[in-house]
């Protein structure tokens, strides 16, 4: 190995390598579910591997954490930090979105990528959906400001043809953007081949122009689901290109990042050999094989192959797909994925043909789940309307009249040359997070998902327990051998109060009586109180996220309806999800259409109206609440005034 070592050091234009498998990696391949605790072992090694940069934030490991691992981020990067000393840490923002889903305010921007900078990025990947610069911009300035490395990167997507070209992503169209980039002070462009798009001759014709029409580095980043991404690097390699995005074998190929194990043998020798020890490629490598089998669970693909050819067709990134599968297969319609991925391409050219990227490739693939199960633009998402209002600036095609429609009505599309500008949101999220603590740091991570974040903040500080579906795995899991803990606490007995509701519950052709009421401000389930103490949505929304911890509201589990009494009408969830707030009061008259709750689904929020014109009788779940599909969400009692 020394004398390979010293050869490897004679070449004369290695390609930088940036390793991918703390990020992009599991993210890809099993939702995001990978532990701190299962990578710091092998962080000192990965450190001394050779590695020109290595990926390990952003994305979604910064919401996955908070809301599935209950790990800080930003503890999970102070202890990369201390753990990788040598290597430049690496993270993708997605530019005005950050590291969640919707458009945050400049304030957020500006204090996000200060702190992260701060507590241990040296190179930020910054993307926006639409390859729009304007969504850059602020992002791009305070990473200046903060004298770090600002990677911009274009968004490779196709239209229907599959190859380079087409009306709108022609090579023009790239030599633009990069040049733009280029101009905005980018310190190197990465191409972002999320879906696995590129062909290797187009991968060799693209790098090759852009290598004459930027004067900084290229990097590539790939997928290898259609199976072509090895192929393609190699090619974009003989074209120059500067860099390359890879993965340790456990966590590559599938819907990940091509193997830098064989691309090692390959390069070896060669002028472009990297610089990354093999043997300390192959430690990491075995290193995960030890550790992934107690994640199998997650790692689970609706494919036996290891290629689906067809993302040419839906162009389902990496890191969606694992989410879909999963999203899917907990509202009990994972028969339908099928369906799904066929109704993604015909949402995607109602769009306009955006790049299926975060939070593109999320909106996008919700709305199709939602034309699936309920009917095409029966159910628009709140971030769809947004978008067809033109706030998330230009899409590259035309937005179909249909789907125009549906989103707005006979409300206009806003001037598509002025993405929306947010009022700024930190003293908001401040003033919201208070009474639990002052640190930036929770403050942005409550800003970014404020239903989510403020259960993370609450379970953080001690305020709630972890539940047990945060827990490590090892932990979770109980002599039960079912992956339940069989140590749950039992909530306390106490006698019936006045607030309680009857309700009739149907399992399996049974009816069942049960009786719903309100916790005391330790609880996680509000019922409204009766008429005459109703409080405003407003003060019933701070109320919960302030005094009542972030545990699932007792709602119907999936499979089992909670229905109301033959003079009432029910708002149930469709799909499980997050209740994010109540557009009404108890008391309050409304018709059939008329807004009700916000619930947050496959990461969009989905707005549940009135499936009857009366009064509402009571708002049933928390808000922050985790609920089950068909679980009630609010009882209206018809025709009451």
């Amino acid at each position: 190995m020394r004398q390979l070592a010293q050869d490897r050091s004679m070449a004369g234009n290695p390609v930088k390598i940036t390793d991918t498998t703390l990020r992009d990696g599991h993210q890809s391949l099993m939702a995001t579910r990978l532990r701190l605790e299962d990578m710091v072992g092998i962080a000192p090694a990965m450190d001394a591997a050779g590695f020109d940069a290595m990926e390990v934030w952003g994305g979604a490991t910064f919401d996955a954490a908070t809301r599935f691992l209950g790990e800080d981020p930003w503890e999970r990067l102070r202890t990369f930090k201390r753990l990788i000393p040598n290597t430049p840490l690496s993270m993708l923002l997605r530019g005005q979105s950050l590291v969640g889903y919707r458009t945050y305010a400049d304030d957020v921007v500006d204090a996000f990528v200060a702190r992260a900078a701060e507590v241990g990025i040296d190179i930020f990947r910054v993307f926006d959906a639409l390859n729009d610069e304007r969504n850059l911009a602020r992002a791009s300035q305070a990473v200046k400001r903060a004298g770090k490395h600002l990677q911009l990167a274009i968004c490779y997507s196709v239209t229907e043809e599959g190859r380079l070209g087409g009306p709108y992503y022609s090579l023009d169209y790239y030599l633009s953007k990069a040049k733009r980039f280029e101009a905005m002070g980018a310190t190197s462009i990465c191409i972002k081949d999320m879906g696995g798009l590129l062909a290797p001759y187009d991968a060799y014709e693209l790098v090759t122009a852009l290598k004459g029409a930027v004067d900084i580095p290229l990097q590539l980043h790939s997928h290898y689901t259609s199976g072509m991404a090895s192929m393609s690097v190699l090619k974009a390699i003989e074209a120059g290109i500067d860099g390359v995005d890879t993965c340790c074998a456990p966590l590559a190929l599938r819907t990940a990042q091509p193997a830098i194990e064989p691309l090692l043998f390959t390069l070896r020798g060669s002028d472009r050999e990297p610089q990354v020890e093999l043997a300390k490629a192959l430690e990491i490598g075995d290193y995960f094989e030890g550790v992934l089998p107690k994640y199998q669970r997650y790692m689970e693909s609706a494919r036996v192959s290891v290629i689906d050819a067809r993302v040419l067709d839906h162009q389902i990134p990496g890191g969606m797909m694992s989410n879909l599968v999963s999203q899917l297969r907990e509202a009990g319609a994972i028969d339908r994925l099928t369906e799904v991925l066929e109704e993604i391409p015909r949402t995607r050219r109602d769009l306009g043909y955006p790049p299926l990227v975060t939070p593109m490739s999320q909106m996008t693939g919700a709305q199709a789940v939602n034309n699936v199960l309920f009917g095409r633009y029966a159910m628009v998402t709140g971030a769809v309307k947004e978008y067809v209002a033109g706030n998330y600036g230009a899409p590259p095609g035309e937005i179909s009249a249909e789907l125009r429609s549906k989103a707005l009505g006979s409300a206009q599309m806003s001037d598509a040359d002025a993405p929306a500008t947010l009022p700024p949101e930190m003293d908001a999220a401040r003033d919201a997070v208070k009474h639990i603590t002052t640190d930036i740091e929770d403050v942005l991570t409550y800003a970014l998902y404020p239903a989510t974040g403020m259960k993370f903040l609450r379970i953080k500080h001690g305020l709630d327990p972890m539940p047990d579906e945060m827990k490590p795995i090892e932990i979770a899991q109980k002599a039960d051998g079912a992956g339940r803990s069989t140590e749950a606490a039992k909530p306390p007995e106490r006698a019936r109060s006045r607030h309680a509701r009857s309700f009739s519950v149907y399992v399996g052709g049974e009816r069942f009586e049960v009786e719903v009421e309100p916790n005391t401000p330790q609880g996680g389930m509000r019922v409204s109180p009766a008429a005459g103490v109703s409080a405003s949505p407003a003060e019933t929304a701070s109320a919960s996220a302030a005094d009542s911890p972030a545990q699932a509201a007792p709602s119907a589990p999936a499979g089992m309806a909670t229905e109301a009494s033959s003079d009432e009408a029910a708002v149930t969830a469709p799909i499980p999800g997050v209740v994010l707030r109540y557009e009404v009061e108890v008391g309050q008259s409304v018709d059939e259409g008329d807004s009700i709750v916000v619930l947050e689904a496959m990461k969009m929020e989905n707005t549940l109206t009135a499936t009857a014109t009366g009064t509402v009788k009571a708002l049933v779940a928390d808000v922050g609440a985790t609920v089950a599909k068909d679980a009630a969400l609010a009882i209206i009692s018809i025709g009451a005034d």
